[in-house]
């Protein structure tokens, strides 16, 4: 085992960031086959970790989305070098980077696992919400005939849709998030005006739901089904803020089953989010 005060801490490269995903694959985090790819993109130096002997062995994200917010999540630390210290180490150094990254007096969101959460409250975060990840099998559905496909030109109604439900502009993530291979998106245009709009990605087992984000529990609905549809028999998987008990209602009509949980918590002022129009989270590791 190295000494703690001899890792180096550095900048992953793109390979580094890989092996994140790959690990997290390995921790059953079931990411998106393209993460790696779009989460790069989004902030390539976003993303730290610490080295022995050239070999990294703990690591996680720290984006900035234009100095604005910052979002910490991907922390894996390999199992050979867990209890001894490194991961609270790396935790705080990364912490305290984005920081510097940020502008003064910019918050930082992340999503904390159960156990955690009392580790995350001493670094300064407080719980803003419970989300809840949850499994439902894809079904057959007629699909309301106001829900279609996301095109380019959407791109600006998408962004100011997004912008509501998460609290700051994040449009290279967007954009890059749209345009991955095998996506599957769904609007919801009523009267010409967006209402509402879900993605699905590929992951390495099932598909996710990321986002849903909707006016309302109908609309929201309508795009549930719809992206339920997209892939018949395959897992379907969810993030919901418990906080938004019409997005419980849904995951109780469809009779979901529950995975696990985290929360969604800040370190400084949580954003200011419409959570009644947030139906299913994004994702855990960039927001």
């Amino acid at each position: 085992m190295e000494n703690i005060d001899d890792l180096q801490f550095k900048k992953l490269d793109f390979i580094g960031l890989k092996t994140l995903v790959k690990w997290a694959e390995e921790e059953g985090w079931n990411p998106g086959f393209f993460d790696s790819e779009v989460f790069w993109e989004t902030d390539p130096d976003g993303f730290y970790g610490y080295y022995a002997n050239e070999n990294l062995i703990a690591g996680g994200s720290i984006v900035s989305y234009n100095g604005l917010f910052g979002f910490m999540g991907f922390f894996i630390v390999k199992p050979n070098y867990r209890s001894v210290g490194i991961g609270r180490k790396l935790w705080y150094q990364r912490r305290d980077m984005l920081l510097s990254r940020l502008n003064k007096g910019a918050s930082i969101g992340m999503d904390g696992v159960v156990t955690m959460q009392p580790f995350y409250k001493k670094g300064g975060f407080e719980i803003s919400f419970r989300d809840e990840r949850h499994e439902k099998i894809g079904t057959a559905y007629n699909i309301d005939v106001r829900i279609s496909a996301i095109e380019e030109h959407d791109f600006e109604s998408i962004l100011n849709y997004d912008v509501k439900c998460f609290g700051f502009p994040r449009s290279q993530f967007i954009k890059l998030w749209l345009k991955q291979p095998y996506i599957k998106t769904f609007k919801y245009r009523d009267e010409d005006r967006l209402k509402g709009f879900a993605i699905v990605r590929k992951a390495v087992k099932g598909y996710k739901i990321c986002p849903l984000f909707a006016d309302n529990e109908d609309i929201a609905e309508e795009l549930y089904k719809a992206c339920l549809n997209s892939s018949v028999g395959e897992p379907f998987y969810i993030d919901i803020p418990v906080i938004n008990s019409a997005s419980v209602a849904m995951t109780k009509k469809y009779n979901t089953t529950y995975i696990f949980e985290c929360a969604r918590m800040y370190f400084g002022q949580a954003p200011n989010i419409e959570i009644d129009k947030v139906f299913g989270l994004t994702t855990f590791e960039l927001g």
